[in-house]
C-alpha cells in the first residue's frame, strides 16, 4: 500500500506548522536540517502506513507521532484528542467519569500519585505511589500515558481489574466500578474548637468551598486555631492554589513560575487580607500531596504563617500549558499538554523533584491502647477524699462521632490538633 502524495503533504505540512510554531530552541538547527527530519518522518510514516502488521488510519498513527513527540519529552505532556480534552475541561470543572486516581509514569509503569477521596479508586483502597502493573489482561510496561488511560476509561458501571505493585507486598489485583464522579473538593469539621479543612482536589470551587466552609466555623464556634489537610491531595489548578493560599496571608509572594527565557518569570502575589485573622495554623503532607498542594505548602511554609508536619510531599513542581487545537473541517477540539515552566516557592527553592520538607515529620503510625487499670491518689485505702464517703459515678456518654473516631486512628491528624491546641495555649499565656 502507497500513501497518496495528498496525504504525504498534508503530514509534512502538519509537522512542519508544528515546528515553526513552536519556540525557538537555543542552538537550534537551520530550516535546512529541520526538513531533512521532517522528510525522515515522511518516509517512516510511508512504511510504517504499508507494512506494519495490522492495518492502522493515518489519524491513529499522526495522533501517536504527536503523543510521542510530546510523551518523551517527561510524563506530564502529551496529546489529548477530541474525547480526552472534553474530559479534561470536565476534570478542572470538578465533574468527571472514570476511576478517580491522579497517575503519572514511572520506569514504564503507572504510578499513582494519588487517589482522589470519596471516588471509586479511593473506596477500594487504592494508595499514593502505587504502581499499575496490569490493567484488565492488559500489562501496563511499554504503554504510553495516554495508552494507560484510554485502558482505564470506560461507561458508568462497568468494572475493571488493575494489578497493584506495592512497597512490601506482593501484586494483588483490585477490582473497581467506574463511575460518574462530582468531586467535592473541601470539607470541614470542627472539634474542641478547632477548624478542620480538607481539601481533595484543587478545581473551580475550591476558593469558594474553602470560604464557605471558614465563615461557616467561624459563625459558630470560637476557632482557637486551623488544621489544614491535603494529604493524597494531586493538585490542579495554578490560579486555585494561589487563591486558597491567599486566604491564610496578609501579603507577600505564594509561588512564581520560570519558563526556559530567564525573563520569562511570572510572581503571583497575596492580595487579601488573612481571613483566619491569623489563628494557629498547622498543615498536613505526604507523598501525595503533589503540585497545587505543594504550591500551599510552601508559601506557607516560607512566610512562616503554618507549621508543616507530615512526610515529604510528591515533588511534581512543574507547570503545563494546555493548549488547543482545531481539526480542520471539525466543531471539535483536541490539544496538547505541554510543560512550560517550574514552580519555586517564595524562597526561590524549586519543588520540582525536592518536594515540601515538613518543618515536623511524622510518619503515619498506629495507636496502641492498653487495656490496664489506672490509679490515682483516690484509690489508695483510707485516701482522705474517699473517706466516709459514698462513691459517685459520673454518667460519661462514650459515644464518638465518626470524626473523633478517625482521630483514633489518624496518628497524623491526632499530632496535627494537638499542635494547634498547643500554639493556641501558648499563644495565650504569651498575652
Amino acid at each position: 500500500m502507497i500513501i497518496s502524495k495528498n496525504i504525504f503533504l498534508k503530514v509534512i505540512l502538519l509537522f512542519t506548522l508544528i515546528t515553526l510554531l513552536a519556540p525557538k530552541t537555543y542552538g537550534s538547527s537551520s530550516d535546512e536540517e529541520k526538513y531533512k527530519y521532517l522528510d525522515l518522518f515522511g518516509q517512516v510514516f510511508d512504511r510504517v502506513r504499508s507494512s506494519y502488521v495490522e492495518e492502522v488510519t493515518d489519524q491513529e498513527l499522526i495522533e501517536k507521532a504527536i503523543d510521542g513527540m510530546l510523551s518523551g519529552l517527561d510524563p506530564h505532556s502529551g496529546f489529548m484528542n477530541e474525547e480526552v480534552f472534553q474530559e479534561m475541561q470536565m476534570d478542572t470543572e470538578g465533574k468527571f467519569g472514570g476511576l478517580g486516581i491522579e497517575i503519572t509514569m514511572e520506569e514504564g509503569f503507572v504510578k499513582v500519585i494519588a487517589p482522589i477521596e470519596d471516588t471509586p479508586a479511593y473506596e477500594a483502597g487504592v494508595l499514593a505511589g502505587d504502581y499499575i502493573i496490569q490493567i484488565d489482561e492488559t500489562p501496563v510496561f511499554g504503554l504510553t500515558l495516554n495508552e494507560a488511560v484510554e485502558l482505564m476509561r470506560g461507561k458508568k458501571g462497568e468494572p475493571i481489574e488493575i494489578t497493584i505493585s506495592r512497597a512490601n507486598t506482593e501484586p494483588f489485583e483490585i477490582e473497581i466500578v467506574r463511575d460518574y464522579i462530582k468531586i467535592r473538593s473541601v470539607k470541614s469539621e470542627v472539634l474542641n474548637n478547632i477548624g478542620y479543612l480538607r481539601i481533595t482536589s484543587f478545581n473551580e470551587q475550591t476558593e469558594s468551598g474553602l470560604l464557605d466552609a471558614i465563615k461557616k466555623i467561624e459563625k459558630e464556634n470560637k476557632i482557637k486555631g486551623y488544621v489544614l489537610d491535603v494529604r493524597s491531595n494531586p493538585g490542579g489548578l495554578l490560579t486555585q492554589a494561589v487563591k486558597v493560599t491567599d486566604i491564610f496571608l496578609e501579603r507577600g509572594e505564594i509561588v512564581s513560575t520560570r519558563g526556559r527565557d530567564k525573563k520569562d518569570i511570572r510572581r503571583y502575589r497575596a492580595k487579601k487580607s488573612d481571613r483566619t485573622n491569623g489563628k494557629p495554623l498547622v498543615v498536613i503532607i505526604d507523598g501525595g500531596s503533589a503540585s497545587a498542594s505543594e504550591i500551599v505548602a510552601g508559601a506557607l511554609q516560607d512566610h512562616k504563617r503554618a507549621i508543616i508536619i507530615g512526610t515529604k510531599s510528591f515533588g511534581k513542581g512543574s507547570v503545563q500549558t494546555i493548549i488547543p487545537f482545531q481539526v480542520s473541517n471539525s466543531d471539535n477540539l483536541t490539544g496538547i499538554r505541554l510543560t512550560t515552566a517550574r514552580y519555586y516557592t517564595p524562597s526561590g527553592e524549586s519543588i520540582q523533584g525536592k518536594g515540601i520538607v515538613p518543618d515536623i515529620i511524622i510518619e503515619q503510625g498506629e495507636f496502641e491502647s492498653f487495656n490496664y487499670k489506672r490509679f490515682s491518689e483516690s484509690d489508695l485505702k483510707d485516701s482522705l477524699d474517699k473517706n466516709n464517703e459514698e462513691d459517685v459515678e459520673e454518667n460519661v456518654d462514650n459515644e464518638l462521632s465518626e470524626f473523633e473516631k478517625r482521630l483514633e486512628i489518624d496518628y497524623q491528624l491526632r499530632r496535627a490538633f494537638d499542635l494547634v491546641q498547643g500554639v493556641s495555649l501558648f499563644n495565650e499565656i504569651q498575652e
